[in-house]
């Protein structure tokens, strides 16, 4: 597994889609185009007129600050840089550990199976998003729970149940769509933070 570059490196590092900043993004959010062609760039910009950083959380939040001033569809592209729950192909091996791939016990093919349906009404119901939350430990099973809960569908094992067909598409832009879309971003970031414990690196470290 990757280990984050020191804070030192990123702030003295010039913009580049190979730079250290772009490392530590990459593996704190996952690799994306949007990442190292936006973010990278417009973070080097606040990390060298700002004080030397601190902590690698205060680099999580100054990204999501930069983040929350993109438009619709640079967040929505931003955020379609995670897989999708219950993804076991070309993870990284931190979303990997994160959505429990590695554990012992293997996900039941059935709640796989569930998943997969309900990644595919999510995205039904809210185009250009995906589903993202912060696992946080907890099973495929649970997560598949919370998922039917946002949609507003009974629990099942189904993996066909309810019809793509007979549901409702929001337009993008309301009010539930974008509260998903904000959601989907803070819980990214609660990702990124968490995973500095996962690569054994002190929040601290300079």
């Amino acid at each position: 597994m990757s280990t984050l570059p020191m804070l030192a490196e990123i702030q003295a590092c010039h913009s580049d889609p190979d730079s250290p900043l772009a490392h530590a993004l990459s593996l704190l959010f996952e690799p994306s185009p949007i990442l190292l062609t936006t973010l990278e760039p417009q973070l080097n910009k606040v990390i060298a007129s700002s004080a030397p950083l601190t902590s690698y959380d205060q680099l999580i939040d100054l990204a999501l600050t930069e983040i929350a001033k993109w438009d619709v569809p640079a967040r929505s592209e931003f955020i379609s840089g995670h897989p999708r729950i219950g993804e076991s192909k070309a993870l990284s091996a931190l979303s990997a550990k994160e959505q429990g791939v590695q554990g012992v016990k293997p996900t039941p093919p059935e709640v796989l199976a569930r998943l997969n349906h309900l990644n595919a009404c999510y995205e039904t119901c809210y185009p250009g998003l995906r589903y993202i939350t912060f696992v946080n430990g907890r099973s495929r099973a649970v997560i598949a729970e919370e998922m039917e809960d946002v949609l507003g569908f009974n629990h099942s094992l189904s993996p066909d149940e309810p019809a793509i067909v007979t549901l409702t598409q929001l337009e993008i832009g309301t009010a539930s769509w974008l509260s998903e879309l904000n959601r989907a971003v803070q819980d990214v970031g609660r990702i990124a933070k968490s995973r500095l414990e996962a690569l054994g690196i002190d929040s601290r470290l300079q």
